[in-house]
């Protein structure tokens, strides 16, 4: 059987141009120009030349496009080389620079001048406007547009050996003065810079322009497809016409793609520059930049951007991306890579009454989600802990399900505990917590009819470890920065915060470069030259979607003093995120969100009894708010149809109970939908569903691998290339077993053996 990749009209047209015989190989080129770090954008464009040339085959080259010395440096050269092999490509031998072929650009421009198709313009760039015309008149001659030729060969070779100032004189193209595209009105095609250049010195006084440079270097490679964004669609003509009018056979042809544009982001070269060079940023890798060097140090994996890029896709319409698709690829990643830790970002005291057992030693697996995997770590207990100041409240508001007064809860990997008291400051600040032990708990197992309201994170007080955490968030807190406004009004003045987090000791042990999830918190980076046992740990990014909570309805801000009050174990203050204001939200929606929900979510629940009556009760069976909303807010409304709730026979400790048995690991969250449906259709029990329908996941690696070879085998051409170093195909193996399994594989299992196979 063979693959049939993805779809897009570049690819219908590489195919066609193939089966015709117009080419024999495909030659594609990425083309940047060094005068800064790429972005997120370039990226696109990486994958789309490098990703096709691989795809069919061929090759695809890195160019330099060197033709302005004012901006362009070595340093950018490295760096650009280096983010292309980060995200998983290589260019082989075809290493090349506008600048090689600054010769050959020359005679032909020469060519041009003698057949009467340049000349030499001495007008100033502002009398060339002017005559330049609008796209309602047509322009106007120079007075230097029908000089003999002979008079601009000699005054381009003036220009050439840097006889004349910067300014003095330009080449300009001899097309068509009437013409409706601007870019066909006699463009300039030589200007002089007396300036250096980084590979050729003082060699060259004249540098081509882009439109010069670009087709006629891709000409001289052998390119086959030029593909670009579509800002250049206007240029493809005048790419078209050079060509045309130099000996160059069986040339190659521009086609367009959309640009990739991100919300709250700027990618212009320009807003880049100047943020760095203002030092609204610390550098062109500030993990909070869409600059690829920047994306790397805060620690995103290239595989997810080559996802994002992928799941994005290949388009001739412009369009803007929401930046949660690509955090959502971001934890898609990290998910079976990060292992588990705790750490304690806002620290609050807890004081375990009558404890007497010394250090207890507890083991807490690195993978909770992932009972077959295996990796744990030991975190020690001594009766005095930290746990985040947020997950206690002396009068909890409707909704708060964790530590308060009456209340137990369990300590992740530890024990149950009941509240027993509380202490306070002069200024009525809690500074310290008591709980007492429920006796035969240790593990978080409950006793049979001991309401546990939630588990919380912890560390072990005398133990904790300080570890320096980094919050980055948006750059700017608008979605479209710097359309109303300068840019720099529009930066989010939060989008960096600064905690001294408190880790459970085995924290301060991982290695510069590792990912982490700290449990509850977030995906995390130890910052590659972090001091051996102090890691300075970065956000990648939150476990789930923090921002559009805050920007829900009209809620724009909020963080108070006392959400950044100091440290209650009496170190430094501790810096945290702002929180969104409820302002918008009834009180009922504001509840539900300091439960974790979406504004969103909230909300819609909020607003309709019938469906908060099943939240309701599924909670009650399952401490879940976040899982369980997402069922009844998102599912429930997409497999009703539009039929009235009255009608469905489904109860929310149904509900409550299928949340429960795919967090156990009991079925897999595509089975879970399965389920759903046929709740959805007939009530029932999800246990008794499963059981009866042979729904259990398929967990054995008997079971599984005859599927995954199966899988393997029919799609050898990605096999190939995964073996080749694009192990961002990984996760399109693993929704191909999943697929023919009916959703019943278990995921990591199928991960481990499509890793070993493939190794």
């Amino acid at each position: 059987m063979t693959e049939s990749p993805p779809s897009n009209f570049i690819r219908t047209i590489i195919e066609e141009d193939l089966a015709s015989g117009r080419h024999q190989q495909v030659v594609t080129r990425f083309p940047p120009e060094p005068n800064g770090h790429l972005h997120i954008g370039h990226a696109k464009a990486i994958c789309i030349n490098f990703g096709l040339a691989e795809d069919f085959g061929g090759r695809c080259h890195l160019r330099m496009d060197d033709t302005n010395p004012d901006r362009e440096e070595e340093a950018y050269v490295h760096a650009i080389e280096r983010d292309i092999r980060w995200l998983g490509f290589d260019w082989g031998e075809h290493r090349h620079n506008a600048s090689d072929y600054f010769d050959q650009l020359y005679a032909w421009a020469q060519h041009l001048v003698r057949e009467g198709l340049a000349y030499v313009d001495e007008s100033s760039i502002e009398e060339i406007r002017a005559h330049r015309g609008t796209v309602e008149t047509s322009a106007t001659p120079t007075p230097f547009r029908d000089r003999p030729v002979e008079a601009s060969l000699e005054r381009l070779e003036q220009m050439r050996r840097g006889e004349h100032p910067d300014g003095a004189m330009v080449l300009r193209a001899r097309i068509d003065l009437a013409s409706p595209n601007m870019q066909m009105r006699d463009p300039i095609m030589y200007r002089i810079r007396n300036t250096p250049h980084h590979r050729t010195g003082d060699a060259w006084h004249i540098y081509p322009m882009y439109d010069w440079a670009h087709g006629q270097s891709d000409a001289i490679e052998g390119v086959t497809h030029s593909l670009c964004s579509l800002e250049f669609e206007n240029n493809r003509e005048l790419y078209d016409w050079y060509l045309s009018h130099l000996p160059v056979d069986n040339p190659p042809h521009q086609y367009e793609f959309a640009k990739l544009n991100l919300t709250y982001t700027l990618m212009g070269k320009r807003h880049l520059r100047a943020m760095v060079e203002e030092g609204l940023v610390s550098g062109w890798d500030d993990p909070r930049l869409p600059t690829l060097s920047g994306l790397r140090r805060r620690g995103v994996p290239p595989e997810a951007i080559r996802a994002f890029i992928e799941g994005v896709g290949v388009a001739k319409a412009n369009s803007t991306v929401d930046p949660v698709l690509l955090e959502n690829a971001i934890r898609d990643e990290l998910n079976h890579r990060a292992p588990r830790l705790m750490a304690v970002l806002d620290p609050l005291e807890v004081v375990v009454e009558g404890w007497e057992g010394g250090t207890d030693l507890l083991d807490a697996s690195h993978w909770p989600h992932d009972v077959p995997r295996e990796g744990s770590r030991q975190v020690p207990f001594s009766g005095r802990l930290f746990i985040e100041a947020s997950d206690f409240e002396i009068k909890p508001p409707k909704g708060f399900k964790r530590l308060a007064p009456g209340r137990t809860v369990r300590l992740r990997y530890a024990y149950v505990v009941t509240y027993s008291g509380h202490e306070v400051d002069d200024g009525g600040r809690v500074i310290r917590v008591r709980v007492r032990l429920e006796p035969g708990t240790r593990g978080g197992t409950a006793p049979e009819g001991l309401k546990v309201w939630s588990t919380l994170h912890w560390v072990d007080a005398d133990r904790a470890a300080p570890i320096e955490i980094r919050l980055y968030d948006r750059l700017f807190s608008v979605p479209a920065p710097g359309t109303e406004r300068d840019f720099r009004e529009d930066l989010n003045p939060d989008s960096l915060s600064v905690v001294i987090a408190r880790g459970e000791p085995s924290l301060a042990r991982i290695e510069p470069g590792q990912h982490v999830q700290l449990e509850r918190t977030g995906y995390f980076y130890a910052e590659p030259d972090s001091a051996p046992g102090a890691p300075v740990l970065n956000r990648v990014v939150s476990l789930k979607d923090t921002w559009a909570k805050r920007t829900a309805a009209t809620a724009a801000t909020a963080a108070t003093a006392a959400t950044a009050a100091p440290a209650r174990s009496g170190g430094p203050p501790a810096q945290t995120p702002q929180q969104p204001t409820r302002a918008a939200l009834s009180a009922g929606a504001s509840a539900l969100v300091e439960r974790g929900l979406s504004a969103s979510e909230a909300s819609t629940l909020d607003g309709d009894p019938s469906l908060m009556r099943l939240f309701d009760e599924a909670v009650a069976v399952y401490d879940n708010p976040k899982g369980i909303a997402s069922w009844i807010v998102t599912e429930l409304a997409r497999e009703a149809k539009g039929r009235a709730l009255e009608s469905i026979p489904i109860e929310g400790r149904s509900i409550g109970a299928l949340a429960a048995l795919i967090d156990e690991g009991a079925i897999t969250h595509a089975i879970g939908k399965t389920v759903f449906q046929e709740m959805i259709a007939g009530g029932g029990d999800p246990r008794a569903i499963v059981e009866a329908q042979g729904l259990r996941p398929i967990d054995t690696e008997q079971a599984l691998q005859p599927t995954v070879d199966q899988v393997l085998a029919e799609f050898e051409t990605r096999v190939a290339a995964y073996r080749g170093g694009r192990t961002g195909l990984l996760g399109f193996f693993i929704g191909q077993v999943m697929q023919r399994t009916g959703g019943r594989a278990d995921p990591q299992l199928v991960r481990e053996l499509l890793q070993r196979s493939l190794a």
